[in-house]
């Protein structure tokens, strides 16, 4: 474990030398001390890094369901709404069809609609932070479309988990989803109306005692969210969502902060561990045309958001690549499919993926300009002023 920790530190330390996010770098930590590659084997058996591993991925949605509130879908209003639909609708729409082009079945086409279509709200969030971004106008949009994803994220996993648990039936299939969204609902329902009883539960001045409340909170109700057939992460994230509106919300967001990182890191370390670089190679040709539709579908989707928000091609480029992402989610649903025992191309298919995109989405936004340039009106907007000509006065050019 404590070679783990610091195997994964090195890296990161090294890696933000030069500008890449910890992600994929904690992923390649897992790959290289794995027991699929020679040399140093850390972990021999990732199972050894389950339970560890479950806890990572709960705190990461418990924290996303911290930063989310109800009342951001009503400030944005109608024009997040058609972003954040037209971005979902650009890259779902376009992982589903490379799904069902790929011909690896119609529950990994499923998988790889979610895969391909949500971005990295960890990628994002950090992207913004380093760019110095987040007074820029077209930040709004890119963190409302963050937020209709959150919301399409849950609908998604619960829709997505009975098909995946491999339902005997049709009628079978809607009940297990059926007892699935009304969980959900219930949850809903409670983090809309039962902020109060809530905050009053967990108001206390003692941060150990806040701490172990809120950590039990989440892990108690992502366990209980699995027996109704929702995602234990999801769980966790409405639990998130509860918390986050009351009068505690802004200390449980600082006091998770080393909890979510540390054990983050142990959730991306051990999907490394699961993965053969000898499958990787089998894969390569369909991670480059998955980073191709994605590439094309952002630019679309950055393009359309700019329009809604009647904004020129640098945020629209802004826009494209500060989305462009992808992580934590792709990863759930590797996860979710690798239980499901669907086809074992897809963990090195999403793996691939992720570090590709994980490492190309910060880079691109860096340079962001360079896309500028190329979408339509750019070179004029980009182009400096000519100066007047002589004895003009200032006002009257002609």
């Amino acid at each position: 474990m404590g070679g783990a920790f610091l195997a994964a530190a090195v890296l990161a330390r090294l890696g933000g030398r030069i500008g890449l996010p910890t992600i994929p770098l904690f992923i390649l930590a897992g790959i290289l001390l794995g027991p699929h590659t020679p040399g140093i084997v850390l972990v021999a058996d990732p199972h050894d890094l389950e339970m560890l591993s479950a806890l990572g991925l709960v705190l990461l949605l418990f924290y996303l369901g911290l930063e989310f509130h109800l009342d951001d879908l009503k400030a944005g209003g109608r024009k997040m709404a058609v972003a954040g639909g037209t971005y979902l609708a650009l890259n779902v729409g376009a992982g589903l069809g490379f799904g069902f082009a790929l011909g690896w079945g119609t529950s990994e086409a499923l998988v790889l609609a979610g895969v391909l279509g949500i971005s990295s709200s960890a990628i994002v969030t950090k992207v913004l932070v380093d760019t110095g971004r987040l007074g820029n106008p077209e930040t709004k949009p890119i963190l409302g479309i963050i937020v209709v994803e959150d919301i399409f994220l849950a609908l998604y996993l619960a829709a997505l988990q009975p098909i995946l648990s491999g339902a005997d039936s049709l009628s079978a299939a809607v009940m297990d989803g059926g007892k699935a969204f009304g969980f959900l609902l219930l949850l809903a329902l409670a983090a809309r109306f039962g902020t109060r009883v809530v905050g009053k539960l967990f108001r206390t001045k003692d941060d150990e005692l806040l701490v172990i409340s809120f950590l039990g909170a989440a892990v108690f109700v992502a366990g209980v969210s699995e027996w109704f057939g929702v995602a234990d992460a999801i769980g966790a994230f409405m639990v998130g969502l509860m918390l986050g509106s009351t009068a505690s919300g802004e200390r449980i967001r600082k006091l998770v902060h080393p909890l979510r990182d540390a054990f983050g890191a142990i959730f991306f370390f051990a999907f490394g561990l699961s993965i053969d670089p000898g499958d990787l190679p089998t894969v390569v040709w369909p991670v480059l045309a998955a980073v191709a539709v994605t590439l094309v579908m952002n630019v679309l989707a950055g393009l359309g958001a700019a329009r809604v928000y009647g904004f020129g091609p640098g945020p629209a480029a802004n826009i494209s690549t500060t989305l462009l992402a992808r992580g934590e989610f792709a990863l759930i649903l590797a996860t979710m499919a690798a239980g499901a025992g669907l086809d074992s191309r897809l963990s090195p298919f999403i793996a691939g993926y992720v570090l590709v995109l994980a490492v190309l989405g910060p880079l691109a936004a860096g340079r962001s300009g360079w896309l500028a340039r190329v979408l339509p009106g750019g070179r004029e907007e980009l182009s400096p002023t000519p100066p007047l000509p002589e004895n003009v006065p200032a006002g009257r050019a002609p």
